[in-house]
């Protein structure tokens, strides 16, 4: 068991970003016996969890002539428009059926702003709205996070670098998390990852 000051971070492991779901990350769901053996080692296990509104700026749908995985410019920068997920209240938004969710200390919803996306736990997508994960991890006393889950390339990524920018020492483990690798987009995080100073173990 870690110390106080350590916590694991399970970033959107439900059921769109698993197979079978709108948003499938590929093998996500191979990762969730590990992640909830894991959740043993921590003081703190945090849960984050995809929760937008029916009809979120960031769905494809809402943009006509566009298609899912093409980009748009949004008031806070360029957005990838994606299929219809995780929408509040759905199967396809809870949890993985076979996570530990009683271990969470913490659920933190993200995305439920319909007019900007949310990817990080720690700020949406406009790098300046902050989620409140920051303030409850400092609370707690809380230096050391350790990340898992989906995806890779995104909101892991972005919630790993936010992490370090704020202070935290960051690893994630990139055996427990899957990536959509979408364009690249898998060695980009990768490498903005690494040069943000996160541990990737």
């Amino acid at each position: 068991m870690r110390d106080a000051t350590h916590a694991l971070i399970v970033i959107d492991v439900q059921n769109d970003f698993c197979p079978g779901g709108a948003l499938a990350v590929p093998e996500g769901d191979t990762i969730v016996p590990a992640i909830n053996a894991l959740m043993a080692e921590f003081p703190a296990v945090i849960l984050t969890q995809d929760w937008h509104p029916a009809g979120h700026s960031s769905f494809a749908s809402e943009h006509p002539g566009k298609q899912p995985m093409e980009m748009t410019e949004m008031p806070y920068g360029p957005q990838v428009l994606w299929p219809d997920h995780c929408i509040q209240g759905s199967i396809g938004a809870q949890f993985h059926p076979d996570l530990t969710v009683d271990r969470a200390d913490l659920i933190l919803r993200k995305g439920y702003n319909r007019a900007i996306d949310s990817y990080s736990a720690f700020f949406e997508n406009d790098h300046a709205t902050p989620t409140g994960l920051e303030g409850y991890l400092k609370t707690r006393s809380i230096t050391h996070l350790t990340m898992v889950g989906l995806a890779t390339d995104f909101c892991v990524n972005f919630s790993a670098v936010d992490a370090a920018k704020l202070g935290f020492a960051v690893t994630v483990r990139m055996d427990l998390c899957r990536a959509i690798d979408f364009d690249g987009s898998l060695a980009a995080a990768t490498d903005g990852m690494d040069q943000a100073g996160v541990t990737l173990a």
